[in-house]
């Protein structure tokens, strides 16, 4: 890709004219992009923000399938009993579902944005003054995570269905943390060091994750002196609830078919080893459920039933067990790049409407090359789900790098402060996670807590990591290399942005508290009554972009 180059966010940029931007002669694959025309390049460059955005949405699933994994992990604890000197067994989950949403849920979610600003502060190195895409995508982001993804959720559940916050002691906690990152940000900006950012800062800021985690656990665990003393109802023992199991295969674009077909004479002798959805079942040495069906009966070769050797039965009884292992898994891997190639699933084909039939075949072949690319990540059964986790960060990262050099790109060709793609463009795209891992918690589980809580976690992982992060990058390297702190550029547009989120997400919050008093949960209800809140949401984000948007171009 061509080298995209840096330029100041300061007032130079406040106008929208295209016609009055002077022509940028950066381009993102060829040269020849220089000699079209701007509104062409606009368009194509819009064009392929757009696609990245779809890119976004097509691992979202992925990686949420395999936080879901990491999550159900259990291990096998052996206990004795007092009275009768018997072995205990039983099994329980390795994450603390508070930290899970925190670090997990939330983190994964915003990690989008966290490798645009940390991309576009490692770019930055060396210069004395920030970014104005990361600061910008990450303020944006949270103003989107408040409003639409509120307005998203509390629509989802079903008419009348209410779902509620379980535990509102760690719920305030967390909404205490996510005011207080912006709060923070706004002293550092504006009152203690105005428009620069010493390393001290920088520092302080992504040290205060780690005292959210140990908040939050604190509040979970309800130790004394740390904790609110506040009551709570008792959380699912699932994480995620299973899916009611489908005969139907389907294959809607954003997840891979991860069930082999066999006969009904094989599934009689198929062992689940890689079951995560199993509610019984005993465990191994490492902690991983196993499912065994009931009908398996293992045939065994006479040459082995003639095996006087317990030790080496045994042997040999794991070998076959770590075959069928393999082969399963790579049944699987090899699954997902047949899923990504079939363009039309059984139930598009019952239709009778051609131009249903053909909608959907476009939107599959647009989505062909995505899912044939994620298809390289691997089955989420491997390893708890770590590998496709991290898998699918790795590909998140990629696709918000090419998302940076495109913005840079519109920035350069039309002139557009950065801060306005920022705040409007990059927010909503890369909050997409965001907004799939909510509304999916909030069909699937029986509390509205992860769903809540993914937003006001992902707003305080932002600050202190999505923020924090690229800052101290910047500000280590300013400090050894010249002894000099990172200045702010249009500190005063940023620090008016925050402002107007903090006012707004007031507003915000008030109507939550009135649908716990009035309606006793946060989400669903009466349709109209969710309507109508999901409505109030959008206009507050609404009012944010504008007025945002008009001060960092000088407008007002």
């Amino acid at each position: 890709m061509g080298s995209i180059q840096n330029q100041s966010v300061g007032s130079n940029f406040g106008t929208f004219s295209v016609l009055m931007a002077e022509k940028c002669e950066s381009y993102l694959l060829f040269h020849g992009e220089t000699a079209l025309g701007v509104g062409v390049r606009t368009f194509l460059y819009f064009l392929g923000l757009a696609y990245c955005f779809i890119g976004l949405s097509a691992i979202t699933a992925r990686f949420f399938r395999s936080m879901e994994s990491v999550v159900k992990h259990s291990r096998r604890v052996v206990e004795i009993d007092p009275y009768t000197k018997a072995e205990v067994v039983r099994h329980e989950k390795v994450w603390n579902y508070t930290i899970a949403d925190i670090s997990l849920l939330a983190f994964g979610t915003s990690f989008p944005q966290i490798s645009l600003a940390t991309i576009d502060a490692i770019r930055n190195i060396g210069n004395l003054y920030a970014g104005g895409l990361g600061p910008g995508t990450l303020v944006g982001s949270a103003a989107f995570d408040l409003f639409p993804i509120h307005a998203v959720c509390v629509v989802v559940p079903k008419a009348g269905e209410l779902k509620k916050i379980a535990d509102l002691g760690v719920w305030l906690v967390e909404l205490f943390w996510s005011f207080w990152a912006y709060i923070w940000l706004y002293i550092i900006l504006e009152v203690w060091t105005p428009k620069v950012i010493t390393l001290w800062e920088a520092l302080l800021t992504v040290l205060q994750y780690g005292l959210l985690l140990t908040h939050a656990y604190a509040q979970d665990k309800r130790w004394p002196y740390f904790s609110l003393p506040m009551a709570r109802t008792e959380r699912p023992e699932e994480w995620v609830p299973e899916e009611v199991p489908s005969l139907k295969h389907e294959n809607n674009g954003y997840d891979y078919s991860e069930i082999m077909q066999v006969s009904e004479d094989d599934r009689r002798n198929a062992v689940d080893i890689f079951s995560i959805h199993s509610p019984t079942g005993t465990a191994n040495g490492l902690g991983r459920s196993v499912k065994v069906t009931p009908q398996f009966d293992l045939e065994i070769s006479p040459a082995y039933q003639q095996m006087p050797d317990a030790d080496e039965a045994a042997e040999s009884s794991n070998q076959t067990c770590h075959m069928e292992k393999d082969l399963h898994v790579l049944t699987l891997w090899k699954q997902q790049f047949v899923d990504a190639l079939v363009l039309e699933d059984p139930e598009s084909r019952k239709l009778d409407n051609v131009f249903v039939r053909v909608a959907r075949i476009s939107w599959q072949l647009l989505l062909a090359p995505w899912r044939l690319l994620f298809a390289f990540v691997p089955p989420y059964h491997i390893a708890h789900g770590w590998i496709a986790f991290i898998g699918s960060l790795t590909f998140i990262s990629g696709i918000a790098y090419i998302v940076t050099k495109i913005t840079d790109l519109i920035s350069c060709v039309t002139g557009i402060n950065p801060y306005v793609i920022a705040f409007t463009a990059l927010a909503a795209g890369t909050s997409w996670p965001d907004l799939v891992a909510s509304k999916i918690a909030a069909e699937r589980q029986i509390t509205a807590d992860s769903a809540i809580a993914n937003i006001t976690c992902s707003n305080s992982v932002n600050i202190y990591v999505g923020i924090g992060i690229p800052w101290l990058i910047d500000t280590v390297y300013n400090f050894f290399a010249y002894n000099e702190p990172l200045r702010i550029d249009n500190a005063a547009g940023l620090s008016f942005s925050l402002l107007v989120f903090f006012c707004t997400s007031i507003g915000c919050i008030v109507v939550l508290v009135f649908r716990r008093l009035t309606l006793g949960a946060e989400l669903g209800g009466p349709k109209i009554w969710a309507w109508v809140t999901s409505v109030y949401f959008m206009l507050l984000w609404i009012i944010f972009v504008v007025l945002s948007s008009l001060r960092v171009s000088g407008i007002i």
